[in-house]
Formats: C-alpha cells, sequence, structure tokens
C-alpha cells in the first residue's frame, strides 16, 4: 500500500475509535443517571394517580422536578424517549474497531503460540464464538433462573470468571483481555436490542390499545439493565488494560483480570448504593483495597546489575549486538516505514543503535520483563536473544 493509503487507514480507525469513545461515554452517562434516578426517587409529597416517586434537583441554573408513573401516566405522551441508540452506536462501532485492528490480523494481535496454535482462521472463529456464544449461555442462565438474583447473581460472577479463563487459554494475553470487555459489552448492547426494548415496546402497545401491560417483559428488562450497570466498570477496564502490560502480560493474567473487574463491580455497588442514601463505604475500601492489592502483585522486583567481570561468559553485549536482534525480530512494526503496519506503534523506532539507547527502559520492560513483544512473539523472538538484551540493559545501569 502507498503511504498515501496507509494514511487514510489509519485516520479512519482514528475516527472510528473516536465514535466509538463518544458513544460509550453517552451510553455509560445516560445508564447511570437513570440508575441514580430510580433509585433516588422519593414517594411524591402530594398524592397524584400512578405517580410511584418523585425527585428534585438543581443544575445549570434551573430546578428540574422528576417523577415515575406506575404502570404509566393516564394519557401517554406522544414524544418517548427511547434509550438504545447510544447502545447500538457503540457496540457496532466496538465491532468495527475489532474488526478492523483484531480480526483483519489474527497472526500478530489474535495469535500467540506459546498459548494457543491456532490457525488465523481458527483465532477468527474462537473470537466471533466468544461474543456470540458469551451472550448465548448468559441469556440462557437468565431465562433458566428467572428472577432468584442471588442465585443468578453467582452464576453470573462465575460465568465472567469462566471467560476470564478461556479467553488467557486461547488468545495472546493483549487480546485475551479485550475479548472479555467485548463479550461482556455484547451481553449489555444485546439485553438492550433482545429484551429491554422489546419489552418496553410491548407496554406501550399494550397502554396504547387500553389494556393491562404483561408485567413480565418490564421485571425482565429491570433485571438486565441492573446486571448492565454492574457489567460497566469491568468493561471499561478490561478495554483500557490493553495499554497496560503489566496486567495482561502476568503469567496468572485470567486471576488480575477477575480481581480488576471485582474490584469494579464493588465500587460500582458503593455507588448504587449511594443513589438510594446509604453509604456503604466497606464497599468502596472492599474495592479501593482490592486494587491496591492486585497493584502491589504485579510490582516488578528489582533487578540487580551483574558484577563487572564476574564471568567472562556473561561479558555485557554492545548496542550493535543488539541492534542485530532488532532488526530481525522488531523493525516489522518498528521502522519509520514498517512492512507489518501503517506507522511504528507509539512512535517507536529501532533502526539505529541512538535509538535504541533512547528507549532502553521501555525495550526491556516489553521483550524481557514482560514478553509481550514482538507481539504474540510472531516473529519468533527467542529466550537467547531475549537474554542477551536483558544482559545488555543491566550492564548499562549505574
Amino acid at each position: 500500500m502507498s503511504v498515501a493509503t496507509d494514511f487514510w487507514i489509519e485516520a479512519a480507525s482514528f475516527l472510528l475509535r473516536w465514535l466509538h469513545v463518544v458513544a460509550a461515554i453517552a451510553w455509560i452517562g445516560e445508564s447511570f443517571y437513570f440508575v441514580m434516578l430510580d433509585r433516588a426517587l422519593k414517594p411524591p409529597r402530594h398524592y397524584e394517580p400512578r405517580v410511584h416517586g418523585e425527585l428534585w434537583s438543581v443544575h445549570g441554573g434551573g430546578f428540574y422536578h422528576k417523577r415515575k408513573f406506575l404502570p404509566a401516566p393516564e394519557q401517554l405522551p406522544e414524544d418517548l424517549h427511547w434509550s438504545k441508540w447510544k447502545s447500538y452506536t457503540t457496540w457496532l462501532s466496538g465491532f468495527a474497531l475489532l474488526a478492523i485492528l483484531y480480526l483483519a490480523q489474527p497472526g500478530i494481535w489474535l495469535i500467540d503460540s506459546a498459548v494457543a496454535a491456532l490457525t488465523p482462521a481458527q483465532a477468527i472463529a474462537a473470537a466471533l464464538g466468544f461474543l456470540a456464544g458469551g451472550y448465548v449461555v448468559y441469556d440462557g442462565v437468565c431465562r433458566l433462573v428467572g428472577f432468584r438474583d442471588a442465585l443468578l447473581g453467582a452464576i453470573v460472577a462465575a460465568f465472567v470468571l469462566g471467560l476470564c479463563f478461556l479467553a488467557t487459554q486461547l488468545f495472546a494475553s493483549r487480546a485475551a483481555f479485550l475479548l472479555v470487555g467485548a463479550t461482556l459489552a455484547t451481553i449489555m448492547s444485546a439485553n438492550v436490542f433482545f429484551v429491554i426494548i422489546p419489552g418496553q415496546k410491548r407496554m406501550v402497545a399494550a397502554l396504547a390499545r387500553g389494556e393491562t401491560p404483561d408485567p413480565l417483559p418490564g421485571k425482565r428488562g429491570k433485571q438486565r439493565s441492573v446486571h448492565n450497570t454492574y457489567f460497566t466498570l469491568p468493561v471499561v477496564f478490561a478495554m483500557l488494560s490493553i495499554h497496560y502490560a503489566p496486567a495482561h502480560a502476568h503469567q496468572h493474567a485470567w486471576i488480575v483480570l477477575a480481581l480488576f473487574m471485582l474490584a469494579g463491580a464493588l465500587i460500582r455497588q458503593f455507588f448504587v448504593l449511594w443513589h438510594s442514601g446509604g453509604r456503604a463505604w466497606w464497599l468502596l475500601a472492599l474495592g479501593g483495597g482490592l486494587l491496591l492489592a492486585t497493584f502491589t502483585w504485579l510490582a516488578p522486583h528489582p533487578q540487580a546489575a551483574p558484577a563487572p567481570g564476574s564471568s567472562p561468559d556473561l561479558a555485557a553485549p554492545s548496542t550493535a549486538q543488539v541492534q542485530a536482534v532488532l532488526a530481525q525480530r522488531c523493525v516489522q512494526c518498528h521502522a519509520r516505514a514498517p512492512t507489518l503496519m501503517p506507522s511504528a506503534p507509539l512512535g517507536a523506532v529501532f533502526e539505529s543503535e541512538t535509538e535504541i539507547e533512547q528507549r532502553a527502559d521501555k525495550l526491556h520492560q516489553q521483550t524481557v520483563l514482560l514478553k509481550i513483544m514482538p507481539p504474540g512473539n510472531l516473529t519468533q523472538m527467542t529466550d537467547e536473544e531475549r537474554e542477551l538484551i536483558d544482559r545488555w540493559y543491566l550492564a548499562r545501569r549505574p
């Protein structure tokens, strides 16, 4: 491809990522707002038929009076706001990004031969199966267990734990975290598309006919909305974690992912209770403590530099020797004109000794400590080459 084509492909990917983030902010913001509104409702001060609760608030120089009607006001308004398009836009843009960045290049991003020897076709099928199969299993469990919410919550938690484990046994670590988050996001959006909105439409249609609506779709939609609010912070972490290598590169990455997701759910529960007037500070402390403990677990242990002349077999390699390794294993991506992608990731170029020395810390972290580069070990960097980089780096330290 030409330089111009590469530029426009990268520009389109950036705009798509921007759309995805903006849509997700709008969806999460609206979801959080309605959870807050529903839980903060107070009994109405003055009796009004069918008014279940009300809330007064002040914002932007004005006062707002919100009321909840059950089952509905006597006269339905012609113009109803439906909370759906933000959800659909988030999922569609997210799936497009997954397809462009991961499914289109499975050999680079999905496959790690040290994890599972998948072919590109198998990796793509497994990734798509994760998304679709995750919702099918979740939806089946919800319908089977019904409204026994404590039991259902325990099963869903075990299901998410299983997703964390299975993903890290199939995919490259970064892709594994992303796909767990994408699976939960698919469940959230599918809940809106298949359960919440159809239930609301059936309720509105029944009321328009003058009939009493079936309460079951409403109860089921409320249950799925509650699940969605607890999935939100775990999903956001999983999506952001691809930029935090110590998490997804850990040898027990599935436990790391599960711990971060649990912390997110605990923190979300703190705010849900807050909206109802509760002050469960222990939840916030537990979530924060869990995060701190997990980061402590992830923290690297300092390495000692070898003593000068301690062993002739461990003589410090030169930067030129490291450059020779990187020329074979890394410059396919980290070059001014890379062959495997439009531009060098994070602008890191390893074509000269000066450029290598300037990024020595990051190079050592990514190739030796975390072993996440090359991605999926696509270029087959050997343990001996990693050891060479390690000895070179340690010898440079004061």
